[in-house]
């Protein structure tokens, strides 16, 4: 695996834990999923539609959620995804694998005091 393609699975890692997330909270639709994580996120992350649904198709394609037709709020025909039980799992999975992925992270770039640089 190269350098660039270990970005781009991390980068499509976190997005896809991202709505996972999103979607614990209840049914959505993609601009629901995407506003949600905006908000959520105190609009430091923006999730484009190119980048949105690749990452909806990957997550029904692995059966971590599911889609059913319906109307948003505004009266518009929409696809709802819906978080699966398996989607559960690997959610919890996920968030595990981040924290210890964050707590790294944050070791490297805030050591403990008493810690000298090399």
């Amino acid at each position: 695996m190269s350098i660039g393609s270990s970005r781009i699975a991390l980068l499509q890692g976190t997005l896809d834990l991202l709505i996972l997330r999103t979607l614990l909270l209840g049914p959505a639709h993609g601009h629901a999923i995407a506003k949600a994580i905006e908000f959520r996120s105190d609009d430091v992350l923006q999730v484009e539609q190119g980048s949105l649904y690749p990452a909806l198709h990957r997550l029904l394609k692995r059966k971590w959620i599911t889609a059913e037709e319906g109307t948003s709020e505004n009266n518009r025909r929409a696809k709802f995804y819906r978080l699966t039980s398996r989607g559960r799992r690997q959610l919890e999975l996920e968030t595990s694998r981040w924290d210890t992925f964050a707590g790294a992270i944050a070791r490297i770039l805030r050591p403990a005091e008493g810690e000298g640089e090399p």
